[in-house]
């Protein structure tokens, strides 16, 4: 982790390959100029980002491994990105549920604005898959999206709506796996995101 001081940090990342900024284009350190590259440059970050986000990584993950590093460390600006790979592979509905909840209201303290999305329409874009395996996928990522609905609610989460938005529906926006967003993707992300959380934050003014 970078040696960062606590009243340097600005913005904190935590969540899967989405919040890590895979399909990005990849930086000289390998590292990916994902969405936060571009959500910190129009919302003028000038402070220290850290970005926990990691491939393959689960809610549980998150809550293991990610969320103490990020409760440790305050920042202002915060972005939980994670559940697609719960929603995919080794489902448990239970889990699922209670590890969301677990992170966002564990985040959701005074003096820190949390943003995420919901899931995009993965399923229709996932290579390979039977007719049944999408038909199922649909409706647990639809049920995700409910279930998230409801917390952003409860807590005044500021959520970037990927499921319903237009432009989301356009294949330049995906990487061929279906999963990550490309690199004009990530682009058209952090902005949206910066002009919901400028939104937010000048409400609060």
């Amino acid at each position: 982790m970078p040696d960062l001081k606590l009243s340097d940090l600005e913005l904190i990342v935590v969540g899967d390959s989405f919040a890590e900024g895979r399909g990005g284009a990849v930086r000289a350190d390998g590292s990916f100029a994902g969405f936060t590259v571009q959500f910190a440059q129009c919302l003028g970050v000038s402070g220290a980002v850290l970005n926990l986000g990691s491939y393959g990584a689960t809610t549980q993950d998150v809550v293991e491994r990610q969320l103490p590093v990020a409760l440790s460390r305050p920042a202002p600006l915060t972005g939980v990105i994670v559940g697609g790979n719960d929603l995919v592979t080794g489902y448990d509905r239970d889990r699922f549920r209670r590890n969301l909840t677990h992170i966002f209201s564990s985040l959701t303290q005074p003096g820190r604005l949390v943003f995420t999305t919901n899931w995009p329409r993965i399923p229709d874009r996932l290579p390979g898959l039977a007719d049944a395996a999408r038909t199922v996928l649909r409706e647990r990522f639809a049920e995700a999206n409910e279930f998230l609905d409801g917390l952003v609610l409860d807590l005044g989460l500021v959520c970037l709506d990927l499921a319903n938005a237009p432009v989301t529906a356009d294949p330049v926006m995906w990487c061929p796996d279906g999963m990550h967003p490309s690199a004009a993707g990530h682009q058209v992300i952090g902005t949206a995101l910066a002009d919901l959380v400028d939104e937010a934050r000048s409400a609060l003014i």
